[in-house]
């Protein structure tokens, strides 16, 4: 089989699964490097052609263009899944990403903001007009309830209980956070 038509019928796999437009954008500009690198690197067009030493070689290649490990591991996560897909649609009798070894991603211990910096964000805005307001209940239930901006964004009126707010999340995943009496406060202060 053409390597292209696999990763076509996977893509449309993938949207009819519901991936989110981002993830759906990582994965084809992920196969397209791939179907790139097999073809003009390798001469591969068929998908059945594609060895567990042309992976590796895309996958080092992928390193010594300076990418770093985490990119490089979450590049490689997105090809061994379209493998092991054709693996489940009996495309291929087995993946040739198993044996492909992926780097090793250091553990990174962030810096979070201290409670006096917390303290000063919060402080910089006022009540005194709805978007200071705002501003001022968006940071608290970020800090409170560990949101990403992003979530933060989505969330409407709709999303927000007595003591709980609905938060879809990455990956379109919907999950429950707690309102603290600290954060019910400033949220009272936007309709007052």
């Amino acid at each position: 089989m053409l390597l292209e038509d696999v990763i076509d019928e996977y893509l449309y796999h993938c949207r009819a699964k519901g991936y989110t437009n981002k993830t759906m954008i990582n994965k084809r500009q992920e196969l397209k490097q791939v179907k790139i690198f097999l073809k003009e690197k390798r001469g591969i067009t068929e998908l059945e052609s594609a060895t567990v030493h042309d992976l590796k070689a895309y996958v080092r290649g992928q390193q010594k263009s300076g990418l770093k490990p985490q990119s490089v591991t979450s590049m490689a996560k997105m090809v061994k899944a379209f493998f092991n897909w054709c693996v489940k649609e009996e495309y291929l009798i087995e993946s040739p990403m198993t044996k492909v070894e992926l780097p090793r991603v250091p553990k990174l211990v962030l810096n979070g903001f201290m409670i006096e910096e917390v303290t000063a964000m919060i402080n910089s805005f006022t009540y005194e007009d709805y978007i200071s307001t705002r501003n001022k209940a968006m940071i608290a239930m970020m800090v409170d309830t560990g949101i990403r901006s992003i979530e933060l964004l989505g969330i409407t009126m709709d999303n927000v209980g007595e003591l709980k707010i609905l938060v879809n999340g990455k990956g379109n995943k919907e999950r429950i956070v707690f309102i603290s009496p600290a954060l019910k406060k400033y949220l009272l202060n936007m309709n007052g």
